[in-house]
């Protein structure tokens, strides 16, 4: 099999034919180093690479496994890159800061345990931006990862060097992690999936704190809906250092009712999407810009209505909504104190390395810890509960409906030298951060939200996603539906990004 032929298999192919002994684990991993190199120097998607002989080393290890008939499974040999947010051993966890350049991990964080454990070789990390802030991945140590369709723009973030690696044939799957739409604006800005998986259901541990931080969290990212199911089967799972993690795994379901009604059992992956992949009867609010709160750029709603229309072709009930019944404005500066919390002690850990100068440090990372400094009390409290409030809403709407649909991002993939967009049709942002509200309803809300790809803008040159955002803890069926959609969009997916 030809290097090429091996980089285009997606995970479940690649999976089968290493079990199959058709390819080995080495042949993958020369076929996956030599592609890095080839287009790694112009993309930055990867960054702290491990040297070739090791990785081809662990590969032979994995070779000489199968051949005693032992497998560690799904992933047995399979490359994969970490993003820089998480902890593998023997490579820095950097989040991007100069400062973390030299802080080498000593313990694998527990999504990359269980990755492992399913048998991928951990090959390096995925570029982000500093800290994680900001939907565009650029950082003072390792520069800026160019989007996989056109390098003059941004590739989002902060999962952006895993978007373009599995745009790019890099990886064969990606992992990320979403605090503002980090694992979805990417993906629709590279034409991959990305999930946002509920509260809960991917623990992170090591951690400092396992009751209060929880915006963010890790999940999957992949080129089609089936592997992206497989590799959050992997990543999930309850953990009792965790407390808040999802100990039950998913439940049957049903989409629609009556004549038109299936349910969906589990099997050997918990999140695998199951025959028939109908959308006939689902029920999907479509809340374009929120009655006008959201400043969209021009094409980006029509293009999501697309997508939308071929799912109610399909048999799918799609409604205009255009409003969450909520004050937006509210939830939004209850957004911005949750924020702040969680995002200054990390920056405020950085300033206090030896040596440490607030100049050495982006200026919205600063932004946010020095905002954070006169937080009170009261103030978190009534952050909380306007959260308890969105998230009572949300929970209404979705008794009515299978999901609820948003674009994915406000604008598209901008100039690679901006830093942030500073209007959006326009209309002035006030923050770094503003032009990516659309995605923090399902963030605070805890819930499931994954970007499909929708379509690309008027040139056909820049893509753009579709945000599906589901009930609570409803992986499974959010994912399943998503699996319906892809089945529609063929031709659609079928489009890959120029090489650099």
């Amino acid at each position: 099999m030809s290097s090429d032929a091996i980089t285009d298999l997606d995970a479940h192919a690649l999976s089968r034919a290493i079990h199959a002994r058709e390819v080995s684990c080495v042949e993958v991993m020369r076929a996956y180093l030599a592609r890095i190199h080839r287009l790694n120097p112009r993309l930055n998607a990867i960054v702290n690479l491990a040297p070739d002989d090791a990785l081809l080393a662990q590969a032979r290890e994995r070779d000489d496994e199968l051949a005693r008939g032992a497998s560690r499974g799904f992933l047995h040999g399979v490359p994969q890159a970490i993003k820089d947010a998480a902890n593998a051993v023997g490579f820095p966890t950097t989040f991007g800061c100069a400062l973390l350049k030299d802080q080498v991990a000593r313990v694998d964080g527990l999504m990359v345990q269980r990755m492992k454990a399913a048998g991928c070789i951990v090959i390096g990390k995925t570029n982000m931006p500093e800290f994680g802030l900001g939907s565009h991945t650029y950082n003072n140590l390792f520069g800026t990862t160019a989007n996989a369709w056109d390098p003059a723009v941004s590739a989002g973030g902060s999962s952006g060097g895993a978007a373009v690696c599995l745009a790019q044939r890099l990886l064969p799957l990606a992992d990320g992690s979403d605090f503002m739409g980090s694992l979805r604006n990417p993906a629709g800005w590279n034409h991959v999936f990305g999930l946002r998986p509920s509260q809960g259901r991917v623990p992170s541990w090591p951690a400092a704190d396992v009751w209060v931080a929880q915006l963010g969290t890790e999940g999957p990212m992949a080129r089609n809906v089936r592997d992206l199911a497989a590799l959050l089967s992997i990543q999930a799972g309850y953990d009792a250092r965790t407390p808040l993690s999802i100990a039950q795994r998913p439940q049957a379901f049903s989409v629609a009712s009556g004549p038109q009604a299936f349910s969906v059992a589990h099997g050997p992956h918990d999140f695998a999407p199951r025959e028939p992949l109908s959308l006939r009867g689902a029920r999907i609010a479509w809340l374009g810009d929120l009655g006008g709160h959201l400043a969209l750029e021009a094409g980006i709603a029509e293009v999501c209505e697309q997508a939308l229309q071929r799912m109610a072709d399909a048999g799918a009930v799609v409604e205009p909504l255009n409003s969450l019944g909520i004050d937006l404005d509210r939830v939004w500066h209850a957004w911005l104190v949750g924020r702040r919390l969680l995002t200054a002690p990390r920056v405020a850990a950085a300033l206090a390395l030896a040596g440490a100068a607030r100049e050495q440090i982006k200026p919205e990372a600063l932004w946010e810890h020095d905002q954070a400094q006169s937080l009170q009390g009261t103030e978190f409290m009534r952050a909380a509960e306007m959260r308890t409030r969105l998230y009572a809403q949300m929970l209404a709407l979705l008794q009515r409906f299978d999901a609820l649909a948003l674009p994915v991002a406000q604008v598209w993939p901008f100039a690679i030298e901006q830093h942030w967009p500073r209007q959006i049709a326009g209309r002035t942002m006030d923050t770094y951060h503003r032009w990516m509200e659309v995605t923090l309803y399902a963030t605070f809300a805890g819930l499931p939200a994954i970007s499909v790809p929708a379509g690309f803008d008027a040139a056909g040159r820049l893509p753009m996603g579709l945000q599906l955002i589901g009930r609570p803890q409803g992986d499974a069926a959010l994912l399943q539906l998503a699996a319906g959609y892809e089945a529609l969009v063929g031709e659609l997916l079928a489009r890959r990004p120029p090489e650099p």
